[in-house]
């Protein structure tokens, strides 16, 4: 059955919805979560982050099964999985209850984060890959827009649990139509299953340049092992470095304490928990117009010039949430809405979909979905640190934080500039062949000193 290519690459994004939706519905229902169950501001951070050890965990499994198994029937079990966790954590009847099935739900929420990008990837032709591959930052910030609106609806009745419920919705949708999606063509040649590759990329790419593709493929790929073997293989490193690097850095420069703790906040310079919702839900509007923008941009700009703009632009939008809030007066809260919307402006134009785009780009076919596992749990881990660590620094220093968030966008302008190489308008195979002509060219190097020492 031939689908509609919108409909293909629609569906193989939804993930990222789920994914959106169940990081960033918590930042509305833990305010009463914390309220019906008597958290204190550990457990408080305990429930929060607790999605992250699952994420850690889906993450790390998903890249290497995907390798092996397929990318599609994963998807599928981490659409089973969401539903599952979203049952579970609307009915959990205390906190312990509560926290196992958020690890439950991270585990697909690492699933999808290494699945969706890697997925989208190999199915985009190159000239267009970043928009389409940006479509998982789309829907991831889509999610979160739409956890941001259930919250506000459900607040007048403190319904955390329909809140959280409600991700069920998307969860059944998805598993339902992956059912119908075909499977990654590159993933079907590395298997050898050749004729049902070629029958997926006529529909993909309208007949046209096919044997070409298939061709470069093959090449970029033969004589090549995979794996864990295959990633400790030394041309394999700056990949590696590159990706572990930026999944660690989108973090760490304080993104998820946005998304998380947007409302906790707002309500600690003096707005109520209505008003907080409420301003949270225009950041997520401002979220998703960024994010449609910077679809636009990808294949335009180029990823490279994205993330050192970025980088500059989150700097001084966090050193300005440090330094204006604290002495704002009557004014601070209003400072700290304003902050966070130009934070979000630069983070959803930027870093936020470039990362999850060059994942999906830098590695290659042998090791990809190991090497974006492998970079979706630095993610999650540099996640987890952040988003467990911060009521308690935000309840000891206040706004303050944020300044160390923005001396982490600097060392990621740095990082950026140093390490990072434009993937924009070039295909998957030049982009691995590329990698082995520049470890080729390193060898040559250290082969030219030793010699003359």
């Amino acid at each position: 059955m031939k689908i509609n290519n919108a409909v293909i690459y629609f569906f193989g994004a939804l993930g990222g919805l789920l994914f959106g939706y169940d990081t960033g519905v918590i930042s509305g229902a833990i305010l009463y979560i914390k309220k019906s169950l008597a958290l204190t501001p550990m457990a408080e951070g305990i429930v929060v982050s607790s999605i992250l050890v699952g994420a850690i965990i889906g993450a790390a499994v998903s890249g290497r099964l995907s390798d092996k198994y397929g990318r599609r029937i994963n998807v599928m079990i981490a659409a089973a999985i969401f539903c599952i966790g979203a049952i579970g954590t609307a009915l959990a009847p205390n906190t312990g209850i509560l926290i196992l099935f958020r690890i439950v739900l991270g585990v697909a929420v690492g699933c999808a984060s290494a699945l969706v990008p890697l997925y989208l990837s190999e199915m985009a032709p190159a000239k267009i890959r970043g928009a389409l591959s940006s479509l998982n930052q789309l829907m991831i910030v889509t999610g979160i827009l739409i956890a941001y609106i259930i919250n506000y609806i459900f607040a007048p009745i403190e319904g955390w649990r329909w809140m959280l419920g409600l991700a069920l919705v998307p969860g059944i949708i998805l598993l339902i139509g992956m059912i119908f999606l075909p499977e990654s063509p590159r993933w079907l040649l590395k298997q050898n299953r050749e004729s049902e590759a070629r029958k997926i990329l006529q529909q993909l790419r309208k007949d046209v340049g096919v044997e070409e593709e298939i061709a470069d493929i093959k090449k970029a790929n033969s004589q090549e092992t995979a794996g864990w073997k295959m990633i400790k293989e030394k041309w394999i490193r700056p990949a590696l470095v590159v990706g572990i690097g930026l999944a660690v850095f989108q973090q760490v420069i304080g993104c998820n304490t946005v998304i998380y703790y947007a409302p906790t906040t707002i309500t600690k310079v003096g707005l109520g928990d209505s008003a907080a919702l409420l301003g949270t839900i225009g950041i997520g509007v401002l979220n998703v117009l960024v994010t449609i923008l910077a679809v636009w941009l990808m294949d335009k700009v180029g990823r490279k010039k994205l993330l050192l703009v970025g980088s500059i632009g989150m700097a001084v939008c966090l050193f300005a949430l440090g330094f204006l809030s604290k002495f704002g007066g009557e004014a601070s809260g209003y400072i700290t809405l304003a902050c966070l919307a130009a934070y979000i402006v630069f983070f959803a134009a930027t870093w936020g979909p470039v990362v999850w785009v060059m994942l999906g780009e830098i590695f290659p076919l042998g090791v990809r979905g190991l090497g974006i596992g492998i970079s979706s749990v630095a993610n999650w881990a540099a996640n987890l640190l952040v988003s467990l660590t911060f009521p308690s620094l935000l309840a000891q220093f206040g706004n303050m934080l944020f300044i160390v968030y923005g001396i982490m966008g600097i060392i990621s302008f740095i990082f950026v500039s140093k390490f990072v190489t434009e993937t924009k308008g070039r295909s998957l195979e030049e982009i691995e062949m590329d990698l082995k002509k520049k470890s080729l060219v390193r060898s040559t190097k250290t082969e030219v000193k030793q010699s003359a020492i």
